[in-house]
């Protein structure tokens, strides 16, 4: 008997799987081409808006005739500086720039102590009544302009502080302090406390941990606050208008009201004018800018 033997078929060799090329993978925070351009393309249309009105502004004060900022196509071909001539010459802008420093930066200096020391005390002391001191002050920021008016000329007619540097600073502080010793007690929030118990080791009294410890840290708030208190007494008219008498010292929000009443149709003045005032503002914005977005935010989560 035979036997038959029966050959299987080899099993076929698998076909090689093709492998898939890994995409490249964006970290987080990274943006593709099309996202980083339409974020580019909003920025700069964003800047072009917000600078449109400041160029514009400038270049009408170049037009020399009054009525030029009808006609700005005229202005390219006859462009001058006549405007800021007149402006510094023929009228009191240095007085009123002396005077608006002297009131500003006062300002700026005694309420930016005021509210540095306020706002440490009531963030690591714990006297009684700190609670309702920090309420305090923040309800003396209810009452308008017109409620004060009277109280406050009185108050400063007493000590006979009416047509004073040192009254006018002493009013704008009463209006800074509140709101800079809350934006600072904030940020003294985010300060560890760790710190201060190191200057206390080191034989630092309290005052001396402030000054030398927890400042330096704290030159973000500090930057806003002057900024406050500088726009502040920049830029207020009503309580200048009132307590301050004569013309050598107006600032420039008075000294702007009586040149707007002289010459109020000769558009080109005021434009001129209005880019000579804006420079001091700018000028301290530069000095301060760079810590301004931290200081701003800063104070918003303790940690």
């Amino acid at each position: 008997m035979s036997t038959t033997t029966v050959k299987t078929p080899a099993p076929a060799a698998p076909s090689p799987v093709p492998t898939a090329v890994p995409r490249a993978s964006r970290g987080r925070g990274e943006r593709g081409l099309a996202g980083s351009l339409t974020s580019h393309a909003v920025l700069v249309v964003a800047s072009l808006i917000a600078l449109f009105p400041i160029a514009w502004l400038v270049f009408l004060s170049l037009g020399p005739d009054k009525d030029d900022y009808l006609h700005p196509g005229r202005i390219p071909g006859k462009m001058t500086f006549d405007n800021y001539a007149f402006v510094l010459q023929k009228t009191a802008f240095f007085d009123w720039l002396v005077s608006t420093l002297v009131v500003s930066l006062g300002t700026t200096v005694i309420g930016v102590l005021i509210s540095a020391t306020t706002g440490y005390a009531v963030s690591r002391m714990r006297f009684p009544g700190y609670r309702k001191f920090m309420w305090v002050l923040l309800v003396t920021q209810m009452f308008p302009v017109a409620v004060l008016m009277v109280p406050m000329y009185e108050i400063l007619s007493e000590l006979q502080l009416i047509d004073s540097y040192l009254g006018l600073i002493l009013v704008y502080c009463s209006t800074a302090v509140p709101y800079c010793a809350w934006l600072l007690k904030g940020y003294f929030d985010t300060i560890p406390f760790e710190i201060d118990e190191a200057g206390r080791v080191d034989g630092l009294t309290p005052f001396g941990t402030f000054a030398r410890l927890i400042l330096p840290l704290a030159k973000p708030g500090l930057a806003v606050a002057a900024f406050y208190s500088f726009i502040t007494a920049f830029g207020e008219v009503a309580f200048a208008s009132t307590f301050m008498l004569s013309d050598s010292k107006y600032t420039f929000a008075v000294g702007l009201q009586s040149f707007v009443s002289e010459h109020d149709a000769q558009q080109n003045l005021m434009f001129a004018t209005a880019v000579l005032v804006a420079i001091p503002v700018s000028a301290f914005f530069y000095l301060v800018q760079k810590n301004l977005v931290t200081g701003l935010t800063a104070g918003g989560t303790k940690g």
